[in-house]
């Protein structure tokens, strides 16, 4: 985190920004389009005016957004789509010439709007804002070369407006890689548990976990333990939390009496979004929520493990195995540029349904 007191201090970085009005972020190279999206609306005004703000990205292809050469640090990222394309759009990062991303999620997961619906979302890291601008200020450490994309795997056009600002003649040599790994398990399977990240090698940190989930019974859903299995942990875990809700800041189902579930949304974490039924297509509950381990990162040094359980009650005061729909974006700090990572659903399996 940025203290107040360090914006005074002067270094020899240089600031540079991508976006589709300088694809390339060379100094000097910003608003000389003379084709984009903006052209029809700028002719009378011509080159300077606008012309490129945006890209439009064909359905079932992928868009380039940004190439950096480091020592390099990536500091922000702002983009807007339309919310019909947060679970179509990949975004991928590939970290001093991987051939694997370290990055692989979909474009609204990645920024806590894993339900196609927007909800705003006040954090440090990420910021989500009416109706629709997704801000990252997750650091993304590039030592030597990055390559970001956007793979489109709907046939619809996307329209993409993307902003990516970074540092250069920075020293990241300490840092760890940025990754973030995607899961979705919908229904997760009788007696298992949601495995949010699936034993990472390398030393790192973990710093974020953000869930879109979706309950399928009626009932309290959110008794299950958050888990840390660390440097060789099998059977048992490390660190074990003592409920959803619990792990999320919050407490007593998320229920302030007479309202129901209550949205939050804090620096570090937050329920920010519920999605309730409204009695004809929309008959689940789903929710939107966050935490981010910016105080309290999860340090390994071998390998890395992190589940979810799904539980709710029965009869007789039990627990409740459940079924729900589940989709966590796991983000941590590596020390090398790829890792083991499942393989990302189909386009049909990522799909929650049109928004209301």
């Amino acid at each position: 985190m940025i203290e107040l007191r360090s914006l005074a201090r002067l270094s020899g970085a240089q600031s540079r920004s991508i976006s589709p009005e300088n694809f390339d972020g060379a100094k000097g190279g910003g608003a000389r389009a003379t084709a984009g999206t903006g052209a029809a609306a700028a002719a009378h005004l011509g080159t300077g005016w606008k012309i490129s703000p945006s890209v439009d990205i064909d359905g079932h292809t992928t868009h380039e957004l940004a190439v950096i050469d480091g020592p390099a640090l990536i500091t922000h990222i702002w983009l807007t789509t339309h919310h019909r394309h947060w679970r179509s759009l990949i975004l991928r990062a590939y970290w001093d010439g991987a051939e694997q991303p370290a990055i692989e999620v979909p474009l609204g997961d990645f920024f806590g709007q894993g339900w196609g619906e927007f909800a705003q979302l006040s954090s440090v890291p990420v910021a989500v804002n009416s109706h629709g601008g997704f801000n990252s200020y997750w650091p993304m450490p590039v030592p030597r070369h990055g390559r970001l994309t956007l793979e489109n795997r709907a046939p619809a056009t996307a329209t993409v407006y993307y902003q990516i600002s970074y540092e250069i003649d920075v020293d990241v040599a300490d840092a760890g890689y940025l990754h973030c790994q995607f899961r979705r398990s919908n229904p997760l399977a009788a007696g298992s548990v949601h495995p949010i990240l699936d034993t990472v090698p390398g030393a790192g940190k973990y710093v974020g976990t953000y869930l879109a989930w979706g309950v399928n019974r009626p009932g309290w859903w959110g008794e299950g333990e958050v888990k840390f299995y660390l440097d060789g942990d099998q059977e048992f875990p490390t660190i074990c939390g003592t409920g959803t809700e619990d792990y999320f800041g919050g407490a007593w189902n998320f229920d302030v009496p007479g309202q129901g579930y209550t949205a939050y949304t804090t620096p570090f974490l937050g329920l920010h979004q519920i999605l309730r039924p409204d009695g004809l297509y929309r008959s689940q509950q789903r929710f939107g929520m966050y935490r981010w381990h910016l105080a309290d990162p999860i340090h390994f040094q071998r390998d890395l493990r992190v589940d979810i359980q799904a539980l709710g009650w029965t009869s007789r005061g039990r627990y409740q195995p459940l079924h729900d729909d589940i989709a966590s974006t796991a983000v941590f700090y590596l020390d090398r540029p790829s890792a083991p990572r499942p393989p990302l659903p189909s386009a049909d399996a990522l799909e929650v349904g049109e928004p209301t």
